[in-house]
């Protein structure tokens, strides 16, 4: 299975592709890329939209995933943010039904608890955890590509307990 995980941002929006393969014994994690798409603040709101949507298509039709896994909306004490992240994903939203990809959706609680073991873990936590399930000598850089990667590890994570369970069989 391969997850490509998407970190919406209204000032930068990355994104990641994990792999595992589901028939070995141990199935193991494997980052097959990461990457931001940084937003020019100097360009007006639909040329940034266009550029997340041209960018993420690009990836997308790049690294053919199975699935594209996303964080869903968090509620913000600034609504004028929140609106702005809103039309960030519905771009990232729209990029994978473009491409006819399936769009799973966490919490970002769901996400934190997956990776980390904690739903509150801080953003450090959540790099190095990610570091350590994919095997890479770094952490992940800037934090929202490794945001994107923990959101496909989450959906693997996930796709994993229902499989064992039978659920979907």
């Amino acid at each position: 299975m391969r997850v490509f995980g998407i970190d919406c941002g209204t000032e930068i929006t990355g994104f990641g592709v994990v792999e595992t393969d589901e028939s070995a014994r141990l199935p193991k994690l494997e980052m097959k890329a990461m990457g931001a798409i940084r937003l020019a603040k100097s360009k007006n709101t639909s040329q940034r939209l266009e550029e997340v949507f041209r960018q993420l298509t690009a990836e997308l039709e790049r690294w053919q995933p199975d699935v594209v896994a996303i964080e869903e909306v968090f509620y913000s004490v600034n609504a004028k943010s929140a609106l702005k992240l809103g039309q960030v994903r519905g771009v990232a939203l729209l990029a994978a039904a473009c491409q006819k990809l399936p769009v799973a959706e966490y919490a970002p609680l769901k996400i934190k608890s997956s990776v980390v073991g904690y739903g509150l873990a801080k953003k450090e936590q959540v790099q190095y955890m990610v570091a350590r399930l994919l095997h890479l000598e770094t952490v992940p850089e800037p934090a929202d590509a490794a945001d994107a990667l923990a959101i496909a590890i989450c959906h693997i994570h996930t796709a994993q307990t229902l499989l064992a369970q039978g659920v979907g069989r």
